[in-house]
């Protein structure tokens, strides 16, 4: 039977890309728009898949220091559906137990909520050649870096800075390198 790895709010999938080309792994990238993290269906769905591992990456639109200047505008129910859904995915996590989990977000105030990281990393530490300081939260062994020099600086801020959904999208790509190191690292 395949090891069950969620991918929770995991966008284009590209944190879970390496296991899915893994016999041993069947992944399932539990996001919009068709699974609902906030649905009751969708919770109890995925604790039932017993998963091995979980990936979660929330949105990171209330909690990411990139987007203060905009806090003013963002509404309170915007700020509760974020808090939602993370307490959502803890959950699952709580009720599953898996093998490893970890939860992803930029510097930012998720960090009130958690407390200290597990681990902080920037791309260029595992061999892409940019920086987005990150943090990761939760149980998992700690991928070996390979660290190459940020050439391309902070690609994310120079080249997708503001609110558009094409800047939403493209920063919140897992890189490459990084998510082939925590492959490798937790198996």
């Amino acid at each position: 039977m395949a090891k069950v790895i969620l991918d929770l709010c995991g966008g284009t999938g590209a944190w879970s890309e390496p296991y899915k080309y893994q016999n041993e792994y069947s992944v399932l990238n539990v996001t919009l728009p068709e699974w609902d993290i906030l649905k009751e269906n969708t919770v109890c769905c995925c604790i039932s898949m017993d998963p091995y591992g979980i990936l979660f990456a929330p949105p990171c639109t209330a909690w990411a220091n990139s987007g203060v200047r905009w806090w003013k505008e963002r509404s309170p129910d915007e700020i509760f559906k974020n808090a939602e859904i993370l307490i959502k995915g803890l959950r699952i996590i709580y009720e599953s137990c898996p093998m490893f989990w970890a939860i992803e977000n930029p510097v930012g105030k998720m960090k009130r909520l958690l407390g200290e990281p597990t681990m902080i990393f920037n791309p260029c530490d595992y061999g892409d050649p940019y920086t987005k300081k990150t943090l990761l939260w939760g149980k998992f062994k700690v991928p070996h870096m390979r660290r190459v020099e940020p050439t391309e600086k902070s690609k994310m801020h120079s080249n997708y800075g503001g609110k558009s959904n094409k800047t939403k999208e493209m920063r919140s790509i897992t890189p490459p390198g990084f998510a082939q190191a925590f492959f490798k690292a937790n198996r």
